[in-house]
């Protein structure tokens, strides 16, 4: 059971329009190649793009898509713009001071609510499809009609001769219907034509004449491609290039048609009087043509009689009656893979209520988690918090809220509120987690809360509440950070603090550096007591043991090992150390990357910078103040013609959570837009987020 919103049903239509463009754009080329060919050539090339269309949407929803990355990355090279930032916290609270921008602000920008376009184009699009198909079916209905409440014709005998001579294995019944109405030919499965009552006061060469026009409409196939192509028109009904498909379609099946009643033996002066008599006299039903094959329509008659006249043009037909069906079922194979390629688009978020739904109908958190984080990387923070509060309310019911799962779903929670910077909750949740006791599910919530007491230099309970975490999970995730943090902890008891501050630039292999203004500005006073420096280094080792070895984690430890072993004039084994954590982070953005060259315009050369108009400050993380943690985060952007800040991309990573909380908030900047010839453009620039304690 499909349950799209507008945004996938849109990304569909989307793409289905562009696939069908460059579908229909490529038969309008084969065609043209094959203007001296027959027409019956081309008629086969646009029934095969008519049903290469009408399985494009079909295929897209049944097939594996096949994704093609879109990039989101900007090469720091493609920019010799750069926008600074200035972020600013004290070591020991929570709340950021101060934050300045190196930009000029020329007063803020609106921020006007969205109409929900892509829900109104998808409504407009199908509203269009079903009056086109409804309007297609009322037609179909009425001749269905027609034909059971229809008189058969005395023809049978001519029509059983030219039907043979024609190679038409079947019988093709004749019905009369009412005076003034075009011959036409009409059925799916049973074709059969139908002549008006005034055919009975024509010639007898006219009827024949008109017979074999007909008949040669069954022999082609027609009234079922007729169908297939009307069925594609009506799902790409706004698109010029479908309307010039159709009308394309009729000509040249006319053509050909026209050119199998010649090859058949009739006269071509002959044929081109009847023809034109029937045209002038006769009328086609507006409903009617679009289930049916009309022998004639006044639009194009002109160009036919010039073609059935001109003696030297190449009239072979298409060889078997299944020629047009092989060509329908071989471009729909052919299509296929074009029909599976997709972009590549973010995680669609689930709809909130009907997951709720069904994950309290199953009692199953699970899904509700998941569902959160989808929304919490689409920075939809409010609606993961509904999901996560939902989520821990099943994890009650099931397991009872003094449970190991209630607490997991109250560090969920904790997380959660870190990521919107809101310390206040998250020192609440992840206390109610502890409550529930030591247990491997709540060591995330000591090691928070271990790191925050750091931070606040209660050191002892610190120190307990890492340890804590270190014995309920000894190899788990948080294991590792414990370890780290419980070293950071011994230096700080030898009574001297220091800033770490990551290195300057990616490539920097010299390690961390140090802004050091007294003693008490010291990060772990590693040289001052003799007795706790020697207790940092096993700390350490244990937690680059129990670490996965390419994580940030990681990265951040290899760091502060390699500041403590240059404080002890090691500086040979620092380096490694410091290589390898700089490796760490480079790898780390070589992953989350896709490195394809943009399309942005550099500052210069007639390109105008972008202005900041709009601002949200980035914020300090909780871990990354208690680690006492410093640098800069560079990031490459595209300022498009929106004024929006887009392909956000690491360039110069710093841990801790400070890449993500920068990301985060120049994703909120407002820019007037760089200019090009008066015209708003795409501009590349970098941004650099500098964080730093007071």
């Amino acid at each position: 059971m499909w349950t799209w919103n507008s945004s996938e049903w849109f990304s569909l239509l989307l793409g289905t329009a562009l696939k069908s463009t460059v579908v229909l754009g490529v038969a309008w080329c084969v065609s043209l190649g094959l203007r001296r060919r027959s027409a019956a050539a081309r008629h086969l090339v646009w029934t095969a793009a008519t049903a290469a269309v009408l399985a494009l949407p079909l295929l897209s929803v049944a097939l594996p898509a096949f994704r093609l990355p879109i990039s989101n990355t900007l090469a720091m090279s493609s920019s010799n713009l750069v926008f600074r930032a200035f972020v600013s916290a004290t070591s020991d609270a929570p709340e950021v001071s101060t934050t300045r921008t190196t930009a000029g602000i020329t007063g803020p920008q609106s921020n006007a609510p969205r109409t929900n376009v892509k829900l109104w184009v998808v409504l407009i699009w199908s509203g269009g499809v079903l009056l086109s198909l409804l309007q297609m079916l009322l037609a179909w209905i009425t001749l269905w009609r027609t034909r059971r409440v229809a008189r058969l014709l005395g023809d049978e005998g001519v029509a059983a001769h030219l039907a043979q001579s024609l190679e038409i294995p079947h019988r093709v019944p004749v019905f009369e219907t009412a005076a003034g109405g075009m011959p036409m030919t009409f059925g799916f499965l049973r074709p059969a034509v139908f002549l008006p009552a005034d055919s009975a006061e024509w010639s007898e060469e006219r009827r024949r004449i008109v017979l074999l026009h007909e008949l040669a409409h069954v022999r082609r196939g027609d009234a079922a491609t007729h169908l297939m192509a009307r069925a594609a028109l009506c799902l790409n009904w706004w698109n010029p290039l479908a309307w010039f498909t159709w009308r394309e379609f009729l000509k040249e099946r006319e053509r050909a048609t026209d050119d199998l009643v010649l090859s058949a033996g009739a006269r071509a002066s002959e044929y081109a009087t009847h023809l034109l008599e029937v045209a002038r006299s006769m009328n086609v039903s507006g409903l009617s043509s679009s289930a049916a094959v009309a022998m004639a329509r006044r639009s194009e008659l002109e160009g036919r009689l010039v073609a059935i006249l001109d003696s030297r043009l190449d009239r072979k037909p298409i060889r078997g009656a299944a020629t047009p069906a092989i060509a329908a079922m071989a471009a729909a194979l052919l299509i296929a893979p074009f029909a599976a390629v997709r972009a590549q688009q973010p995680v669609a978020a689930p709809e909130v209520d009907a997951t709720i739904r069904a994950a309290n109908s199953q009692k199953n958190h699970e899904i509700l988690e998941h569902a959160a984080s989808v929304y919490e990387n689409l920075h939809k923070y409010d609606t993961a918090q509904t999901l996560l509060e939902s989520a821990l309310k099943i994890r009650g019911e099931v397991a009872g809220q003094q449970s190991a799962e209630y607490a997991a779903g109250l560090v969920k929670l904790g997380d959660l509120a870190l990521k919107r910077n809101q310390s206040d909750d998250a020192l609440e949740y992840f206390s109610r987690a502890l409550a529930l006791g030591d247990k491997p599910e709540t060591a995330r919530a000591m090691v928070y809360l271990g790191m925050r007491a750091y931070g606040k230099r209660d050191y002892e309970k610190a120190m307990d509440l890492l340890q804590r975490a270190v014995n309920v999970a000894p190899n788990g995730p948080q294991a590792g950070p414990a370890y780290t943090f419980m070293a950071a902890v011994r230096d700080a008891q030898s009574g001297a603090h220091a800033t770490v501050e990551a290195p300057r630039t990616a490539g920097d292999a010299g390690g961390v550096n140090f802004r050091t203004s007294t003693a008490t500005d010291r990060l772990a006073g590693l040289l001052s007591d003799p007795q706790k420096a020697t207790e940092v280094e096993p700390l350490l080792q244990r937690a680059l043991a129990v670490e996965t070895p390419d994580s940030l984690d990681t990265a951040v430890t290899l760091e502060l090992y390699a500041r403590f072993l240059r404080e002890h004039d090691r500086v040979d084994e620092a380096k490694p150390k410091s290589e390898r954590a700089a490796e760490i982070r480079r790898n780390k953005l070589a992953m989350d990357s896709v490195n394809t060259p943009g399309d942005a315009f550099r500052v210069g050369g007639g390109v105008s910078a972008p202005v900041v108009v709009s601002k949200k400050d980035p914020e300090y993380t909780e871990v990354a103040r208690a680690a006492k943690y410093q640098g800069t985060v560079l990031l490459g952007v595209e300022i498009g013609p929106d004024g929006l800040a887009r392909n956000i991309h690491v360039l110069r990573s710093l841990g801790l959570g400070l890449d993500e909380k920068a990301i985060e908030a120049i994703q909120q900047w407002r820019f007037r837009p760089g200019q090009k010839d008066g015209q708003p453009v795409t501009v590349a620039a970098s941004i650099e987020v500098n964080f730093k304690l007071l």
